[in-house]
């Protein structure tokens, strides 16, 4: 019997002493995993994340927490990205389901370890920075909107940036075309640039977690809803773009 019939008898078998076929993973890591995962990966984001706003609280400049977010994102994704995929973002998980890069059944899921991940990360560097600079920063939260008339910039502000990372993540790690082993870098890099492109503009939040954890926290939610509107327009707009016009065959709907 040669190698590939047998892998094929072995795909059609049930489990034998025990054992689960290779191709049918543990429920375990189908389903509980990913969120863990996501939750995990969550919580160290948003804790670098925050915990370099607060450090950075006596207005040194946006490269510090641009840097700190960029670097933490790619690294996290790179650690733990194969377990759940690296979203640690409702956008970013918005914007793959739409383009067939996660499960529907997870994506609640997804959602709910990302904010809880995100309470986590904004409680863990409340804890770890000092009562002064946490409330001179906020406690991270975002406070670059200060009155109504800023808000059509920093709508319109968090959906493109949104829509350069969500599409970073897309084409870089989804797409088959456009995929690389580099993804998890290039994603970071893109958060970095938009912090520093637009952080005067809206705070460049571009994840509605990242917005969350720090809001419950320090109970602060002035604008809280542009950090939902932006991201998740974001998300959508960017799974129409790669359905119908920049996705391979296998994405698009038309003109395959």
């Amino acid at each position: 019997m040669s190698d590939v019939e047998f892998g094929r008898m072995s795909m059609k078998e049930p489990e034998l002493d025990g054992k689960r076929s290779p191709a049918q993973p543990h429920w375990y890591e189908r389903y509980l995993q990913p969120c863990i995962g996501e939750l995990v990966g969550s919580a160290f984001f948003i804790f670098i994340g925050c915990a370099s706003v607060i450090e950075n609280s006596e207005g040194t400049g946006r490269l510090q927490p641009a840097l700190a977010h960029g670097l933490a994102l790619g690294l996290t994704i790179a650690v733990l990205g194969n377990i759940s995929g690296g979203h640690y973002n409702p956008a970013v998980s918005l914007g793959a389901w739409l383009v067939g890069g996660l499960n529907m059944m997870m994506v609640i899921p997804y959602w709910i370890s990302q904010l809880c991940g995100g309470m986590i990360g904004a409680a863990l560097a409340k804890v770890t920075t000092t009562w002064e600079r946490y409330e001179n920063a906020t406690g991270a939260a975002f406070t670059a909107i200060s009155a109504d008339h800023q808000l059509p910039a920093a709508v319109v502000g968090e959906i493109v940036m949104t829509m350069f990372l969500v599409l970073a993540v897309c084409m870089g790690a989804i797409n088959e075309k456009t995929k690389s082993p580099l993804a998890p870098f290039c994603i970071g890099f893109t958060v970095t640039v938009d912090i520093l492109a637009g952080g005067a503009v809206s705070g460049a939040c571009m994840n509605p977690a990242r917005a969350f954890g720090p809001a419950v926290v320090a109970n602060y939610w002035d604008y809280h809803w542009v950090y939902w509107v932006g991201p998740m327009g974001a998300g959508l707009l960017v799974g129409a773009l790669i359905r119908f016009l920049i996705g391979d065959t296998r994405r698009r709907f038309f003109l395959k």
